[in-house]
């Protein structure tokens, strides 16, 4: 027997066949840690002087793996035999009929308790303290290592007894003791949502201004309708030659262009004039006519259509 507990003067060891509550007509002794023992054990504890309350320690009798710990709640059970908790023959892994043996032990009061329930289900209960509480109170001791069952609204609920203090079993009667809870054996964390790429839209934006520079319409060097570059330098000679306008005279000349060359102060809206210095402007209302139909095509596609030269007209 562990040296943590203690025993009477002589004390108390017996061994008895176990049976279970729900073999008998003891169901309402079910929920709680109390066992029934024969006529024969209140004599043999008496006659030793083991003190009062009476809590044993039992255990399997051929097989001793897990100890645990309950008290008495009446001497009436037949000779040889006790009765227990169904929940302490699950704990003590015993089958009916086994013989299991019983010692006489003195516990320390305890001051702490740390519980696991097995589901989530006993802690989303209105007021599952309570509960604990009045399930408790049918309890005489407690085991380091037991799996107690409790009852609530025709609810079995099982919950391991991870710790004791002060010692690894601890007595329960008239003491004031702090009870902790571990997560329940099937808590799951809650799934943190996934968080937004931030630089998803930064990237997006990165794309376009590649393909943007990738392009550039309109690009070189731009050139005046008199021939010269818009740096003010004269432009091809021969593309100038070209340009330059005939007289009726000439022997190259043409009919149409000598009859639209007037003098400058002879313009008239809506015609190209030549004049002595060669090509000078267009009339307002042309020169915005051939503005606006050149964005048109700038924003549909740039450079298509048919070339023109302005010596051919």
């Amino acid at each position: 027997m562990d040296d943590r507990f203690s025993r009477g003067q002589l004390g108390f060891e017996q061994a008895y066949c176990c049976t279970s509550f729900s073999k008998s007509k003891k169901s309402e002794l079910e929920c709680g840690d109390k066992i029934v023992m024969p006529e024969s054990a209140l004599h043999a504890l008496m006659a030793r002087d083991i003190p009062h309350p009476y809590m044993f320690q039992i255990k399997p009798y051929y097989n001793p793996g897990h100890v645990s710990h309950c008290g008495i709640s009446e001497f009436t059970a037949d000779e040889g035999f006790i009765k227990v908790p169904d929940w302490m023959m699950e704990n003590l892994n015993l089958q009916e009929g086994e013989l299991v043996l019983i010692e006489s032990a003195l516990l320390p009061t305890g001051n702490f308790l740390k519980l696991q329930p097995h589901s989530t289900k006993f802690i989303q209960l209105l007021n599952p303290k309570a509960v604990l509480e009045k399930t408790l109170r049918r309890f005489s001791c407690l085991s380091t290592g037991d799996t107690i069952m409790v009852t609530h609204d025709n609810q079995k609920f099982y919950i391991n007894v991870l710790e004791t203090k002060p010692g690894p079993a601890i007595c329960l009667i008239e003491t004031d003791c702090e009870v902790d809870f571990a997560a329940p054996l099937d808590y799951k964390e809650p799934e943190k949502p996934e968080k937004v790429k931030e630089n998803a839209p930064e990237k997006v934006e990165e794309e376009e201004t590649e393909e943007q520079i990738k392009f550039r319409p309109f690009t070189g060097k731009g050139r005046r309708l008199d021939g010269e570059s818009v740096d003010g330098k004269v432009a091809n000679s021969k593309t100038q030659e070209n340009n330059a306008p005939t007289t009726s005279g000439s022997s190259g000349g043409s009919g149409a262009v000598s009859a639209s060359t007037t003098s400058v102060g002879g313009k008239k809206s809506g015609k190209l004039v030549f004049g002595s210095n060669g090509l000078e402007r267009l009339s307002d209302d042309s020169r915005n006519d051939f503005k606006l139909q050149e964005r048109k095509e700038q924003k549909s596609q740039a450079f298509t259509g048919k070339k023109h030269v302005l010596g051919s007209l």
